[in-house]
């Protein structure tokens, strides 16, 4: 899959820009243009967003030395917890291998496309709750973007456990050589698709009413399954994802709460001095 380059995510951000502050401008503002306005400002920030990413990815900061010994902590730490094996959940896909495709396709193609099909969603239907998980995605995102230079070796890499790169077996494979491609293949901690995954199935659940909600908290926890399955993360991983998701929602709600309490008008001498009235005509009675 080859992906859109910084430059032509900054180029989309600045056009869109552009087109919101025009739509801005008017002095007659209908219903189909603020629509047009809020659509071009949140696709500005998001490939502004995007682009900062791709950009980080080049920055000469992270260094893979350390990366194995990482792994072999995380997995005596889930020993120390009594944490299920990756491995025993490989050894099952393998031993039934009519599960090691849908496994590894899973994995590589329906993160991205998920994940944007429910930010269409949310903002055509839902569009009241659209800033909160899309903040909530942003603080997650960007702090994994910060933890991926704390350098984390996947489970596949660790073949002296038994551990195996499922989709060199059954394909379809998205990683070339380390160092290569759109994914940074020591950047298990943690996994950017438990987070995404949390943020659709989450979102849907929180945001929608119907009955159909509970069914597609599916895409959460078969994506925990797939990435742990194939050798691609630790259950450390998503754990921590998920965690970070629940910070970045509860930190958008404080926010939101404080500025609202901010911006609520000071009672005057007059509101003040009426409620002290009240409070000594109750007190004699």
């Amino acid at each position: 899959m080859k992906w859109p380059t910084w430059e032509q995510a900054a180029i989309a951000a600045a056009l869109s820009g552009i087109v919101a502050l025009v739509l801005r401008r008017r002095k007659s503002v209908d219903e189909l243009a603020g629509f047009t306005e809020q659509l071009t400002v949140e696709f500005a920030l998001i490939s502004a967003l995007y682009a900062v990413w791709r950009v980080a990815r080049r920055l000469p900061l992270a260094q893979d030395d350390g990366a194995i010994e990482r792994a072999r902590s995380i997995v005596d730490f889930q020993d120390a917890i009594y944490l299920p094996t990756e491995l025993s959940l490989q050894q099952f896909i393998l031993r039934h291998d009519w599960l090691g495709w849908p496994t590894t396709l899973y994995y590589a193609v329906l993160h991205v496309p998920a994940l944007i099909a429910f930010l269409v969603w949310l903002f055509v239907f839902h569009r009241a709750h659209f800033a909160h998980w899309r903040n909530g995605l942003v603080f997650l995102t960007g702090m994994c973007l910060v933890i991926r230079f704390w350098r984390v070796a996947p489970p596949r890499f660790l073949a002296d456990l038994g551990y195996e790169d499922l989709s060199e077996r059954f394909g379809p494979s998205i990683y070339g050589p380390v160092g290569t491609g759109v994914s940074d293949q020591f950047a298990a901690m943690p996994s950017i698709h438990v987070g995404w995954a949390a943020v659709v199935s989450l979102g849907i659940f929180a945001v929608s009413t119907s009955r159909w909600r509970w069914f597609l908290l599916l895409h959460m926890i078969i994506t925990i399954i797939v990435v742990s399955a194939s050798g691609n993360h630790w259950w450390l991983d998503g754990i921590v994802a998920i965690g970070l998701l629940a910070v970045g929602l509860w930190l958008d709600t404080f926010v939101r709460s404080f500025v609202a309490r901010r911006k609520e008008p000071a009672p005057s001498d007059n509101d003040q001095q009426l409620a002290r009235s009240e409070r000594d005509v109750s007190s004699i009675s």
